[in-house]
């Protein structure tokens, strides 16, 4: 039976529901708030429902990742440092990172969630950014 996941954005939960189970992709250009949007499903989710979530930030740049981190620990969802208590994992190949490594970052994301999956948690599996993932297959098959 499938079930809805609540996220707590209403906009998101009128007119564009998660499915439980379900796969999403969130498209838009530069600057319009992906990676904001992000963010709120994984602090409201890791408040709401105890959930985990794991972010895998492929070619992204060192600014962002370290905001992301910081920003993460201001909201409580993660602790300092990580450890117990912490409510995402984050996975970054950044972009002055060769092609290999910054395609197996999302391969590594996958790994993270399948094992908090695997001990009986709800997770939430994110990758920004798609297209310098498929970028960076294309790079190492040239």
């Amino acid at each position: 039976e499938a079930q809805i996941l609540v996220t707590g954005i209403k906009v998101l939960d009128l007119l564009a529901p998660y499915a439980r189970g379900g796969k999403i992709g969130l498209f838009g250009g530069a600057g319009v708030g992906k990676t904001v949007l992000i963010q709120e499903l994984i602090n409201n989710v890791a408040k709401a429902h105890g959930g985990f979530s794991v972010f895998a930030g492929v070619g992204e740049r060192t600014r962002e990742g370290n905001d992301l981190y910081h920003e993460f620990i201001e909201s409580g969802v993660n602790k300092k440092g990580g450890g117990e208590g912490s409510k995402a994992a984050l996975v970054y190949g950044q972009m002055n990172e060769p092609p290999g490594a910054r395609a197996r970052v999302g391969l590594t994301g996958l790994t993270v969630a399948e094992y908090f999956r695997d001990q009986g948690q709800d997770v939430l599996f994110f990758v920004d950014n798609i297209f310098r993932f498929t970028q960076a297959g294309s790079e190492m098959s040239a």
